[in-house]
């Protein structure tokens, strides 16, 4: 998983360096809100196929939301310290760590809002916390599953899913495919906010 996202992004980069008049290119570079609904779409998907989600989510009641609660604040808080270290504009920081994994969205987002250059550190810092999760989440496994959960951010409902089902349990997956919902619904919700500072 982790090479194919590598190679897909290298592959990005070469072709956006060596065929600038390429038509395909093109025309995803002017769709890419076309191209983030059908991702969102694709998401709502997932959700709606997981069984017993529903269920499990009369049975939690509220406690359900402390997990993705706890994420936002951690990533916005992150988010604020980085800003603060790397001389960056706080609102700008927070708007980055508050993509919480999801690169696609973000780095587009982010791109339209604040520039090309803060959309590239946004999807770069967003994929780097996709990868980063996959090759720790068998450590974090150790610690307790909310750990893994808490390190895929937005991802937990879908790349990184696979892999907290293989290193955790089932009740585990039902609790990372509803936290991945609750994060990927507030990442556009935070990083309007945040830019609506700037």
């Amino acid at each position: 998983m982790i090479l194919l996202t590598l190679s897909a992004l290298l592959l990005g980069v070469i072709c956006g360096l060596n065929v600038p008049d390429n038509i395909i290119v093109s025309m995803l570079s002017e769709n890419s809100d076309i191209i983030l609904y059908i991702l969102m779409f694709s998401v709502g998907i997932s959700i709606g196929m997981q069984d017993g989600i529903f269920r499990k989510l009369r049975d939690y009641n509220i406690k359900i939301f402390i997990i993705p609660l706890g994420i936002i604040i951690g990533s916005t808080l992150g988010g604020l310290v980085c800003s603060l270290l790397l001389n960056v504009p706080v609102f700008k920081g927070m708007a980055v760590a508050d993509g919480m994994g999801w690169y696609s969205l973000s780095g587009v987002t982010i791109g339209k809002l604040g520039g090309a250059e803060l959309g590239s550190i946004a999807f770069m810092s967003n994929l780097m916390r996709e990868i980063f999760s996959f090759m720790l989440i068998p450590f974090l496994a150790k610690l307790g599953p909310f750990c893994c959960i808490a390190s895929a951010g937005a991802t937990s409902e879908d790349t990184t899913l696979p892999i907290i089902l293989k290193y955790t349990n089932e009740e585990t997956v039902v609790l990372s495919v509803i936290n991945g919902a609750v994060c990927s619904f507030f990442v556009p919700i935070l990083i309007s906010l945040w830019f609506g500072f700037v």
